[in-house]
């Protein structure tokens, strides 16, 4: 089973993705932690690097080539970025959407990169904003369309054990249901 955990930055993702991956015994891919790497690798910050990949496409190219490519190969993994629902396309069996207000997100990731307040939410605005460019020109993908998701949660309203466990539930009745799997998504351009 390939579960999917897309949403903003901050949103509880990778949390989610970790505990969920854990207590099912799969396999964790996290797009955030890829990129990150690589944004180390070549000496910038997550924001550098999502500024240069506004003028070099090739960054997020290879990254979304990567987890196309993890999705078509691997079982019983939970696929963590942004965009995995998108990218999972037709290999998703279950894709899940987590969000949470943007002061929330700002927070958290103030919390984790040690940075003031107004510093993340002015980071976070920037990153999203870039994204959500890339995205379209790319892949002509609507980030604010849910519809490819077979379940939100506002992660401001559970803590990471409620969150976790909202998931664990959707995934217990996927296991028993007489789904058909899943579907590829109309209209969207997956050519890397």
């Amino acid at each position: 089973m390939l579960i999917t955990i897309s949403g903003p930055i901050g949103s509880g993702k990778s949390t989610a993705a970790r505990a969920l991956a854990e207590e099912l015994d799969y396999d964790h891919v996290s797009g955030g932690d890829i990129f990150r790497s690589l944004a180390e690798e070549r000496g910038y910050t997550p924001l550098e690097f999502n500024k240069l990949a506004e003028e070099d496409d090739q960054i997020d190219r290879d990254l979304d080539r990567r987890l196309r490519q993890t999705a078509r190969e691997e079982d019983d993994l939970v696929l963590e970025s942004r965009l995995s629902g998108w990218m999972a396309g037709e290999y998703a069996d279950i894709r899940v959407w987590l969000d949470a207000p943007e002061s929330v997100r700002a927070g958290r990731v103030a919390e984790r990169e040690g940075t003031a307040l107004e510093e993340a939410k002015r980071t976070l605005h920037a990153r999203a904003e870039s994204e959500v460019v890339r995205y379209r020109r790319y892949y002509d993908i609507d980030f604010s369309d849910r519809s490819i998701y077979d379940l939100s949660v506002n992660t401001a309203r559970w803590g990471p054990e409620g969150v976790r466990e909202i998931v664990r539930t959707a995934v217990a009745e996927y296991e028993q249901g007489d789904d058909e799997g899943a579907f590829p998504i109309e209209g969207v351009n997956y050519e890397f």
